[in-house]
């Protein structure tokens, strides 16, 4: 009877990935520690590295950049709020005597 393979989820192998490249630790540290082959480690290393993970970079890619022209949308219209606040306080400032400018 065939051993049926193991699946791990990206969520675990960019985990795993991350104890190398971010925490120090060797390859075939981590892969013992995870209990798991120490070329499948390297491979899924290499794969993340690349961008070829399932496409995962691309649509992170995207979504960074639509989070980036929102911001961009929202700190304009911040910027013209507050210019209006600054020359309405002015100008009440103005009305009622104070030494505000």
């Amino acid at each position: 009877m065939p051993k049926k393979r193991k699946q791990y989820t990206q969520e675990f192998r960019e985990s795993a990935v991350k104890l190398i490249t971010e925490q120090g630790y060797h390859i075939t540290e981590a892969a013992l520690n995870l209990g798991i082959n120490a070329s499948m480690l390297g491979r899924w290393k290499r794969e993340i590295e690349s961008g070829w993970s399932s496409g995962s970079a691309s649509a992170s890619g995207k979504d960074l950049q639509s989070e980036v022209t929102r911001l961009r949308k929202e700190n304009h219209r911040l910027k013209l709020e507050r210019e209006i606040l600054k020359k309405a306080a002015a100008f009440f400032a103005k009305e009622s005597g104070c030494g505000i400018k």
